[in-house]
């Protein structure tokens, strides 16, 4: 398996660097075992000393997400038949599912920045948007605001960590990935009480 945080660190000086940045945060958009939050705050804590240049890494962990999330969404739209037979009605991944698409459809932009905070949420979320057939040109908008938002956030967090412990670099991954963490569990708490809030209006209506 490939050591993402070491090959950072190996090419932290070298153009290649803004190439692995766009591969992780691509890979990670549907393999959800790929690490790029870790990664992507790494070289967040370099650029607060001048080894990475900051925008440079925005926007390369930006273009990365954008295309990478491209990817679940044709895979919804190329197989949503196969896809739905493995859902059965009645079953908790399909509930899942509907409630998913429902979302999305009264509120789509919001579930594809918001969960583009969520690991799993945005895999999730960028598949289901392809098996509803969801507009590509909406989808692309608010997928890439979403990309942005996640790369801005998740550099900036190690940019500060980095700007904190400028002779510790790993303080700084610390703090960087606490931050990570705290916004990624305000996100999700906020969308678990919009979801409780909508059901409890489902069930008086």
């Amino acid at each position: 398996m490939v050591d993402w945080l070491e090959l950072t660190r190996s090419f932290v000086s070298s153009p290649w660097l803004y190439a692995i940045l766009i591969a992780v945060s691509l890979l990670d958009s549907f393999l959800p075992l790929i690490p790029s939050e870790p990664v992507v705050i790494l070289a967040g804590v370099y650029a607060a000393s001048g080894e990475t240049e900051l925008v440079a890494v925005i926007a390369a962990t930006a273009l990365g997400a954008f295309l990478g999330d491209l990817v679940p969404y044709g895979v919804g739209r190329a197989m949503e038949e196969r896809l739905l037979k493995r859902l059965p009605p009645g079953t908790k991944r399909r509930r899942t599912h509907d409630w998913l698409a429902a979302e999305l459809d009264r509120r789509g932009g919001f579930v594809l920045v918001s969960t583009r905070f969520i690991p799993v949420g945005r895999y999730l979320a960028t598949l289901t948007t392809g098996m509803v057939g969801y507009p590509f040109g909406h989808y692309a908008f608010f997928t890439g605001i979403a990309a942005v938002a996640w790369s801005g956030y998740t550099v900036l967090s190690g940019y500060v960590g980095g700007a904190l412990f400028r002779d510790n670099p790993l303080y700084g991954i610390a703090v960087g990935v606490g931050l990570a963490l705290v916004v990624t569990v305000i996100v999700e708490a906020v969308r678990h009480a919009r979801r409780r809030r909508g059901a409890g209006d489902a069930d008086r209506t």
